[in-house]
């Protein structure tokens, strides 16, 4: 997983209060700990993020709301509980579909903010025990409540491709290339690898495996990443869609005897899986001539 280093959380909270005003997919507090206001919160904005054609969408504790002063913050993610379960984890068992979303916490002008970072909602809508939830304005408001906008949360959700989701945002040059197995992708092509930096991304961008970034740099896109991923752990919303192969005893799925995970996108690593397979399937010798030659049992 990339973990976002001080200097970027920074950066990203004072381009944020840097907005006029609170947007459908930006939200200022300060102290507020009320942990169902927070699921409301989360379902409302990540539904609003996909109606702005954001990726991410966010909630800042620390920021004052009427002119985005820097306040500070005593509300701390990692040590609010409800009951006995830990906040993120009741967080993510409340909500449906499971959203990828996660809390940062960084200095900013001496003082303590936390920055929750949410990602857009994806083919359906965001619910929180069973609610939807959207903003309209700066309001949290019932998406039943507005079936204009809930018929246009689900146009949007049927013209847009998984793979023209982000999985990543905001980066620079050299973070694409270390991210991404660009030789692979000319490999692949048949493609000379170009001598310059420019041209490997315009190539990447031509078949929108990245896109540029209206705040600047770049976006990853999920197919970009699902491709060519160096490490798709790097990548928190992709982290359960890694390749496993399982091999069982018997014909049934009862007992394993091993398993590969691969952390590879699937483009770059597909030769190299295909080679592990296939070292697990029966083999015959086969003397041709003076030659003798292994051929896969089919």
């Amino acid at each position: 997983m990339r973990e976002k280093d001080q200097k970027y959380l920074v950066s990203l909270v004072n381009e944020l209060r840097a907005l006029p005003k609170e947007t459908e997919w930006v939200e200022f507090k300060v102290n507020m700990s009320d942990s169902h206001l927070i699921g409301e919160y989360i379902s409302a904005l990540a539904n609003a993020a996909a109606l702005a054609g954001k990726a991410f969408a966010y909630m800042i504790w620390g920021i004052r709301d009427k002119d985005h002063a820097i306040e500070g913050t005593s509300f701390n993610p990692y040590k609010t509980k409800v009951g006995n379960e830990e906040l993120e984890n009741w967080l993510l068992r409340l909500l449906e579909p499971k959203i990828d979303f996660r809390f940062f916490m960084v200095e900013v002008e001496g003082c303590n903010i936390v920055l929750l970072e949410i990602a857009r909602a994806v083919r359906h809508p965001v619910r929180f025990k069973g609610q939807e939830f959207i903003r309209v304005g700066s309001y949290k408001k019932k998406l039943k409540d507005f079936p204009e906008k809930e018929r246009n949360l689900w146009r949007i959700f049927d013209q847009t491709p998984f793979e023209y989701g982000i999985a990543m945002e905001r980066i620079s040059d050299d973070e694409v290339l270390r991210l991404l197995d660009y030789p692979a992708y000319f490999d692949l092509l048949y493609q000379p690898l170009p001598t310059n930096r420019d041209s490997i991304l315009k190539a990447l961008a031509d078949d929108q495996l990245i896109v540029r970034c209206e705040a600047g740099g770049w976006n990853i896109t999920n197919l970009g990443a699902i491709l060519f991923a160096k490490h798709l752990q790097e990548f928190h919303s992709l982290q359960r869609k890694d390749v496993r192969v399982v091999l069982y005893s018997g014909t049934g799925r009862t007992k394993a005897l091993k398993e590969q995970q691969g952390n590879k996108g699937y483009a770059s690593s597909f030769e190299s899986l295909i080679s592990y397979i296939n070292a697990f399937l029966p083999k015959n010798e086969v003397i041709e001539q003076a030659l003798r030659k292994t051929v896969p049992i089919s």
